[in-house]
């Protein structure tokens, strides 16, 4: 299995955080996630909880039950929680597993970033 990775890119003007993510996290892969997206979030200085993220999963890894639980937190906290969030999966099973971080609204799964990126910003 890969070690998981990360990579979060801000845009200003669309007000998005771009996550691209990949293999088997650690936990301490998922504190420093945390804290890359909260430093990326107050860069795009626009008010709590009003940006999109768009969330490319397609090389991620199933996770363990753990990180599940600890990535679902990360998910719910206040100050990451975005107006939409948008899931691009590749593996059915990843994009389950991914269903399950989360069961609030504003929350869309897709298999094309194009797609993902209309919903978003639509």
């Amino acid at each position: 299995m890969m070690q998981g990775w990360f990579v979060v890119s801000p845009e200003q003007g669309a007000k998005l955080i771009r996550l691209t993510m990949g293999g088997f996290f650690a936990s301490a892969t998922i504190q420093q996630l945390r804290a890359e997206l909260v430093r990326a979030i107050a860069s795009l200085s626009c008010p709590p909880n009003t940006h999109v993220t768009l969330c490319d999963i397609r090389q991620m890894d199933i996770q363990s039950q753990e990180r599940v639980e600890e990535f679902s937190r990360l998910v719910g906290s206040e100050d990451i929680r975005s107006r939409k969030l948008a899931f691009v999966t590749a593996k059915s099973l990843a994009r389950l597993q991914a269903k399950r971080l989360t069961s609030r609204e504003g929350v869309a799964f897709f298999s094309d970033i194009d797609a993902a990126l209309e919903w978003l910003t639509g």
